[in-house]
């Protein structure tokens, strides 16, 4: 008597949908799969949400560590392929063990990537000299003044002009050159949450000729 074929359990189309969202999901935002599927479930399956609720989480975490002290890191470089651009980074973490994890050293190569075509004159808003940024911030009032705005009006423009100004050239505030959804910050506080430690930009450099 001839055996019956056994029935095939092929997955679902909804089952595949949600494995691709996830792998998705999982190689834009470089969180674990488990984290991935949560937020996907938490969104019901939409995925720019999924990715809002993964940035919100990696932010909640980054707070939490931010006061973490940062004692072990590396010195990482990036050499443009014209050998006229240049840049020196060093990422701090908290342990040796994360700074000579590979993906660590990735972070940092793709920060000082990043620093080489975007040209950031500081780290953070935060970090810019008060001198300097009362100098804009007079210019700007000057510029605002002359269109007859009511003064509160006025000085949410002033303010706006400011942070608009000083937030492209600090590096934290620029839309990440590799994936322009993202700030730098943002890249950071994932890579704290991926790590599970606090992670910092101390300094850097950059040479052109």
């Amino acid at each position: 008597m001839p055996k019956r074929a056994l029935p095939l359990h092929l997955p679902s189309s909804n089952m595949l949908s949600m494995l691709e969202l996830i792998k998705k999901l999982r190689e834009s935002t470089e969180c674990s799969i488990g984290d991935c599927k949560k937020a996907l479930d938490e969104a019901k399956g939409d995925f720019e949400k999924a990715k809002t609720v993964l940035m919100l989480s990696a932010a909640k975490t980054a707070a939490k560590k931010s006061a973490r002290e940062t004692k072990e890191g590396i010195v990482a470089t990036y050499l443009h392929s014209n050998n006229k651009i240049g840049v020196m980074i060093e990422l701090l973490s908290e342990t040796d063990f994360v700074a000579k994890n590979a993906a660590f050293s990735d972070l940092a190569h793709n920060i000082a990537l990043h620093i080489a075509a975007m040209n950031p004159q500081y780290i953070s808003i935060e970090e810019i000299p008060k001198d300097v940024y009362q100098a804009v911030y007079a210019q700007a009032e000057e510029e605002v003044a002359k269109m007859g705005k009511p003064s509160k009006i006025a000085k949410d423009i002033v303010e706006g002009k400011v942070q608009a100004y000083f937030g492209a050239q600090s590096l934290l505030s620029q839309s990440y050159v590799k994936d322009q959804d993202k700030t730098i910050s943002d890249l950071m506080k994932e890579a704290i949450a991926k790590f599970g430690e606090n992670i910092k930009v101390a300094r850097f450099a950059r040479f052109e000729l």
